[in-house]
């Protein structure tokens, strides 16, 4: 199975849903976003499914400064934010062939594996 894991691990909930996933036997390709800042095409791509509202991580600076929390604020004005500071990007986002999901909690990564290699809780 072909899983994707946009991941911080300073970041409890993105080590927790990387442990999940290995647990299930799965290798993930694990892209550490903070030090590979994605271009627009793949980070739409990964937050396709969910909205880039919730895509953004709204406790991190710099997220009230660049006015961010504005209603108006496009999409598109969200996402380049999000280019621009990617430690805005809320994280763990996990592609897999069963969907996307932002992974907050991190057990929301058990819906998107194939149930037979889900762990054993």
């Amino acid at each position: 199975m072909d899983v994707i894991i946009d991941h911080n691990p300073d970041c409890s909930t993105s080590r927790s849903a990387l442990a999940t996933i290995g647990s299930a036997g799965i290798e993930p390709h694990v892209v550490e976003y903070l030090k590979t800042p994605p271009s627009r095409a793949p980070l739409q791509q990964s937050i396709a499914r969910i909205s880039v509202r919730e895509a953004v991580r709204e406790k991190a600076a710099p997220y009230p400064e660049p006015g961010l929390d504005n209603p108006a604020l496009t999409d598109d004005q969200r996402l380049e934010a999000m280019m621009v500071h990617p430690i805005l990007i809320n994280r763990p986002i996990v592609v897999t062939p069963n969907g996307v999901r932002l992974c907050r909690p991190s057990d929301l990564v058990l819906d998107l594996l194939p149930a037979q290699q889900r762990p054993a809780g």
